[in-house]
């Protein structure tokens, strides 16, 4: 255990975050053949190292944000919020399309060109600021007008400009927060105010997606209610078409699968690396590994309730529920959609599926998470390395002061050695041109005393 000191707070969390991340290479490994020989599209070695960076920088975010107190959060994210309503606006009025409908999903990071969907991380900033909010409040009294205006106008922000482009992440942002204002003792009767006034907005926003139909804001709604329709009843449709691939995959992989990197219907399941990479694992390792997976998300949730229960403090607890079950959640949502349990939704896989920035923000939320879930000593032993890095740091700006005060010394010493080297040499220059003239007078046969007499 003494090599594992380096990893602070629950061990059991950190094994399942290992395991799921090696248990994700060969699945995607395997199902990027259909973006390679499909879509003829970069190599599959070339995509496990994509998987390969994205796994790694996100468990550098997890190691990192773990190594600092969650308290320090609750600045982060009262900072943070207007900063990621800024983006979702921004990604939302970008105005990008795909196939005539609106996707603005991602926006382009400069200099990298990398995509990023700025939700995810709104999500993250939302919980955390939700949690702060409701660990303020709790021991005071408060109207339902206040805490709107704290609480709820803030999630109504970041929802309103994901709503256009993506009903899912909207949905189940808004029963997220529900969930933790609930499990945060916020009053019953506050929260039906808010499902009705939810409702209405909702309603609302269909109202004006028939009114104005051709406006790219409301591109997506007709997509959504054909998913809807479609789940209901059995009009085929492309997202049928998906469906059924993946029930195909399922039923393929038996109990003990076809073997890894021998599915088939990798070449036909559209995004089978990310949305439909249950159907692969199950096609590819059977219900054991399907059930596998399950086990491994359940141990997860599992250690969630329980250091939940353990959290040194109301803020504490909600963050590791706030940030925590919505994984679990996520993770059972892809896989009710794979075998038909659910309309398609378009959540990936934690920890499996390909895609960086699923991969980042999960990993930022165990980061957290592990911050809460750090012990005493652990905590203290963080607080230690801090200061001694703290106190390095002094250390070395204190000898680079020195050495540059030294070198303005030395510098100043050369400055006075060479104005007084200077001096020696006009004196000296001085002394030689006057025994030049006394010379030349000798050479002339003139007495240098008559000088002097004739001076008197």
């Amino acid at each position: 255990m003494e090599k594992l000191q380096f990893l602070r707070g629950d061990k059991t969390i950190w094994a399942m975050i290992f395991l799921l991340a090696i248990a994700s290479f060969l699945p995607v490994y395997s199902a990027s053949t259909n973006l390679v020989y499909t879509i003829g599209k970069g190599s599959t070695l070339g995509y496990l190292l994509k998987h390969f960076v994205h796994l790694g920088i996100g468990l550098c975010i997890a190691w990192v944000v773990h190594k600092m107190h969650y308290e320090k959060f609750k600045k982060f994210a009262v900072l943070g919020l207007p900063v990621v309503v800024g983006l979702l606006a921004y990604t939302l009025l970008q105005g990008k399309t795909i196939g005539g409908a609106n996707a603005s999903r991602w926006i382009e990071i400069p200099f990298i060109g990398m995509s990023f969907q700025t939700s995810t991380f709104a999500f993250i900033v939302l919980m955390v600021y939700v949690a702060r909010t409701l660990a303020k409040i709790k021991d005071t009294e408060y109207t339902f007008q206040e805490s709107f205006i704290k609480l709820w106008i803030p999630v109504g922000a970041v929802l309103i400009f994901i709503l256009p482009s993506n009903f899912s992440t909207t949905a189940l942002i808004f029963a997220m927060v529900c969930m933790l204002v609930f499990v945060g003792h916020y009053p019953l009767k506050y929260l039906g105010y808010i499902f009705a006034m939810a409702v209405a907005g909702l309603l609302l926003f269909f109202l004006l997606a028939k009114a104005f139909p051709t406006n790219k804001l409301f591109s997506r709604v007709n997509t959504w209610v054909s998913r809807i329709e479609n789940f209901t009843t059995e009009k085929p449709d492309e997202d049928d078409y998906q469906i059924e691939k993946s029930k195909i995959a399922i039923a393929s992989g038996k109990i003990y699968g076809l073997g890894p990197g021998k599915s088939v219907q990798k070449n036909f399941l559209p995004q089978s690396s990310s949305d439909f990479i249950y159907a692969i694992i199950v096609e590819e390792y059977g219900l054991l590994g399907g059930f596998s997976l399950i086990f491994i998300y359940l141990i997860l949730f599992f250690r969630f309730l329980i250091r939940s229960n353990k959290a040194p403090s109301l803020f504490g607890r909600l963050l590791i529920v706030g940030l925590g079950f919505p994984i679990i959640f996520q993770a059972f949502i892809n896989m009710g959609v794979a075998v038909e349990l659910l309309p398609v939704t378009g959540q990936p896989l934690p920890l499996i599926s390909s895609g960086g920035t699923s991969i980042w923000m999960t990993c930022l939320s165990l980061g957290i998470i592990l911050s809460v879930t750090k012990k005493d000593d652990e905590i203290a032993a963080d607080l230690k390395e801090q200061q001694q890095r703290e106190e390095a740091l002094q250390r070395l700006i204190e000898k680079e002061v020195a050495v540059m005060n030294e070198e303005e010394f030395n510098e100043e010493a050369n400055a006075n050695q060479e104005k007084i080297n200077e001096m020696k040499y006009s004196i000296r220059e001085s002394l030689k041109e006057e025994m030049n003239a006394e010379g030349d007078s000798l050479v002339n046969g003139q007495n240098p005393m008559n000088a002097v007499l004739n001076k008197k």
